[in-house]
């Protein structure tokens, strides 16, 4: 039975590449039965088995292989479900601006947050350098003070300008990675810039939010001249992570679970308990506030509020 990876999904239809082919693939229909809590059983960079009937002209898909790893967060209307982004990558990008859009920090580190779950590393990516003033160049240097320090590396670059696209294509280099953020932070045109060849569809921004729109709809997987593969996202403009028991949300901010140790109670939960080495050290300065409050805003998080205010 042929085996090939899932390079894009649209509704039930999914196009899957085997060697030099790509087919035109559905889903047999048990795989929404299983127990698969997500709006989309298979994700693009899935490694799936499909019926090869040559007498269709759409293909079966009977098998998703087991996966390395995924990008998931909460679907945008159905509470107890979550859409997975995409699957079995070396790494993310996660592509911020601080201006023309404003990317929060609080979307920063959901987004941080969900990939550590996961074991994905991630590199932060600060686009449109081109047209920071003074006091923003001060900004992105603090953030990336606060980011370098607990692990995640990070480049500024700009697609309009091509500063600094040469080190973001050697850091993608050979591997399979992911490319995330807010509608209008320019990730189609970042891969444009590196490939291209592909052409993608790129936006304005909206003149009334200042925010992004949405150009790409649906994930989808491009190979790059270097030898690596870029899986393109659509814009989103929050992230809603899935399936964190309370207790264990600070394991998945490296400073936070480095200064746990240290708390009096084993079970502390880094909000109201006495003697918590982490509230020392956010009040000492070792750990910014707007990760501890990032962590606050996962851990008392409303869903329904959220799920309001997601895209």
């Amino acid at each position: 039975m042929p085996q090939g990876q899932v390079i894009k999904t649209t509704g039930n239809l999914h196009l899957v590449k085997c060697g030099d082919e790509i087919f035109e693939c559905n889903i047999k229909g048990n795989f929404r039965i299983k127990g698969i809590k997500t709006t989309n059983p298979v994700a693009v960079g899935d490694i799936v088995d499909f019926l090869d009937d040559t007498e269709k002209s759409v293909r079966l898909i009977t098998k998703i292989h087991e996966r390395k790893n995924y990008i998931i967060r909460k679907s945008i209307n159905l509470s107890r479900q979550a859409h997975i982004i995409a699957a079995n990558i070396d790494q993310a990008f996660l592509m911020v601006t601080l201006i023309l859009p404003e990317t929060s920090t609080v979307f920063m580190d959901r987004f941080l947050a969900s990939a550590e779950a996961y074991r994905i590393p991630v590199v932060i990516v600060f686009n449109k350098i081109d047209l920071y003033n003074e006091s923003l160049l001060s900004e992105m240097n603090e953030l990336i003070a606060i980011y370098t320090k607990i692990g995640y590396p990070c480049i500024s670059i700009s697609a309009e300008r091509k500063i600094n696209i040469d080190a973001l294509n050697d850091l993608m280099k050979d591997k399979t990675s992911v490319i995330a953020g807010n509608s209008g932070v320019g990730k189609s045109t970042i891969i444009n810039t590196i490939a291209p060849d592909l052409k993608l569809k790129t936006g304005e921004l909206s003149d009334h939010h200042l925010s992004g729109k949405h150009t790409t709809t649906f994930s989808e997987l491009f190979s790059l001249p270097n030898g690596g593969a870029i899986i393109d996202t659509p814009g989103l403009r929050a992230f809603g992570v899935v399936d964190f028991d309370k207790n264990e949300i600070y394991h998945f901010f490296p400073e936070l679970f480095a200064f746990a140790k240290d708390c009096q109670f084993y079970n502390c939960k880094h909000i109201t308990e006495p003697r918590c080495a982490v509230k020392s050290a956010v009040k000492s300065g070792e750990i910014s506030a707007s990760r501890y409050n990032s962590y606050l805003s996962i851990f008392y998080d409303d869903d329904e509020k959220y799920r309001k205010e997601s895209y």
